[in-house]
C-alpha cells in the first residue's frame, strides 16, 4: 500500500518538536469544527495514521507521525487528534482537516495511549514503559506533570470535571487520576486490563480484561465495580454507545466484535471481523462502529441497528488505536 505522506520535517523549539506553522494550530477551545465527522486508525508497523471519511466511509489516505503509533485520541472540538508513539516516546499533534503533524512533545516511556480531557485542555499519555501518566497542555504544548501508576499502564479514559481513569496492564488496576493530577483511588479489576471507554455523561467506565473475557464496569462516583459484562474470549479496544445502553468490545481471541446490552448483561450479538481485532470507536450519532484488525491490515465499520459489517476498508500495517472526531 502507497502512503501520502503529509508530515511536515520538525524543527524543536522550547522542548516542543513543532511542525505545520502556528498560523495552522487552533486552541483547545475554538468553537469553529471540521466540515467532516473523520475516523484516525493509528498503524504501529508503518509510522503512519491512516485517515477515513466516517459519513462516506472513504479512506482519504495517511501521514506519517512518529515511531510506533499506538493509542489515538480526538479533541473534543475536533480539530486535532493526538497518536501515541510508542517507539520515540512523543505524542504527536496532528490537525484533522490538514493530517499534518503541528507538534512532537516528547513524554514517558513507550507511550501506549493519548486521550484529552473533556475539555480539551490537557491531553494524557499512558507510558506503558515507565509505569506514568503525562499530561501535557495542549495550548503550551509541554509536559505539565507526570503521574506514578500502576505496571503497564495501557489506555485512558476521561469523563466531565477532568479526572481520569487508567488501565493497568501488569497490575490487574485502574488507576484514578484527579483533576489536580495526583491518583485518588486504585480498583481492583480482571486480569490485564487492557481498552478503557467512559459514557458521554462520565458516570460509569467500562474496562477490558483481556485475561478473563470480561468487561469491569466502574462507577464513577463510587469508584467501585458494579457490573461484570461478558466480552468474548479476550478483549483489547472497547466503546460505549453514546446513550450508555451497549458495550461494543475487540475480541481478538476469536475475531470478533462483541456487542453487549449493558443493563441485562448479556451478549446481543458477535459479529465477525478481521484477525487479531484491537481498537473500537463508534460515531457521534451511534450509527457506525469502528474495528482496527491488526493482523489484517484493515478497518471494519458496522451497523449495529443490524448487527453486521457495512465494509471493510485498507489500513496502513498494523492498525491498533482508533479514533473519531466528536463532530
Amino acid at each position: 500500500m502507497v502512503l501520502l505522506v503529509l508530515a511536515a520535517v520538525p524543527t524543536a523549539t522550547c522542548g516542543v518538536k513543532e511542525a505545520g506553522g502556528a498560523a495552522e494550530a487552533r486552541s483547545a477551545g475554538d468553537p469553529r469544527y471540521p466540515v467532516r465527522v473523520l475516523a484516525f486508525a493509528a498503524n504501529t508497523g508503518s509510522d503512519s495514521l491512516s485517515a477515513y471519511d466516517a459519513r462516506l466511509e472513504r479512506p482519504l489516505g495517511a501521514s506519517q507521525v512518529g515511531d510506533g503509533p499506538t493509542g489515538v485520541g480526538a479533541a473534543p472540538n475536533g480539530d486535532t487528534v493526538y497518536v501515541a508513539n510508542s517507539k520515540d516516546d512523543t505524542v504527536a499533534f496532528v490537525g484533522t482537516e490538514s493530517r499534518r503533524v503541528r507538534a512532537l512533545v516528547p513524554v514517558g516511556d513507550r507511550p501506549y495511549a493519548a486521550m484529552p480531557s473533556r475539555n480539551g485542555a490537557r491531553v494524557l499519555t499512558a507510558d506503558f514503559g515507565a509505569d506514568t501518566v503525562t499530561a501535557v497542555s495542549v495550548p503550551r504544548r509541554r509536559v505539565i506533570a507526570k503521574v506514578p501508576v500502576g505496571h503497564m499502564p495501557h489506555s485512558i479514559a476521561t469523563i466531565p470535571g477532568g479526572k481520569a481513569y487508567v488501565t493497568n496492564n501488569g497490575s490487574n488496576t485502574v488507576s484514578v487520576i484527579s483533576p489536580g493530577l495526583g491518583v485518588s483511588d486504585v480498583i481492583r479489576v480482571g486480569d490485564f486490563p487492557s481498552g478503557i471507554s467512559a459514557t458521554p455523561r462520565g458516570d460509569r467506565v467500562f474496562v477490558s480484561n483481556t485475561g478473563s473475557g470480561t468487561v469491569s464496569v466502574i462507577s464513577t462516583s463510587s469508584n467501585r465495580v458494579t457490573d461484570v459484562l461478558p466480552a468474548g474470549e479476550a478483549p483489547v479496544g472497547n466503546a460505549v454507545s453514546p446513550s450508555g445502553g451497549t458495550l461494543y468490545a475487540a475480541d481478538s481471541g476469536a475475531n470478533r466484535l462483541v456487542i453487549t446490552d449493558v443493563a441485562r448483561g448479556r451478549v446481543r450479538a458477535r459479529v465477525p471481523v478481521g484477525v487479531n481485532p484491537q481498537g473500537v470507536a463508534i460515531t457521534p450519532d451511534g450509527r457506525r462502529v469502528w474495528v482496527t484488525n491488526e493482523a489484517s491490515d484493515t478497518v471494519t465499520v458496522i451497523n449495529p441497528a443490524v448487527l453486521r459489517d457495512r465494509t471493510t476498508l485498507p489500513a496502513g500495517h498494523e492498525p491498533e488505536g482508533i479514533a473519531v472526531t466528536p463532530r
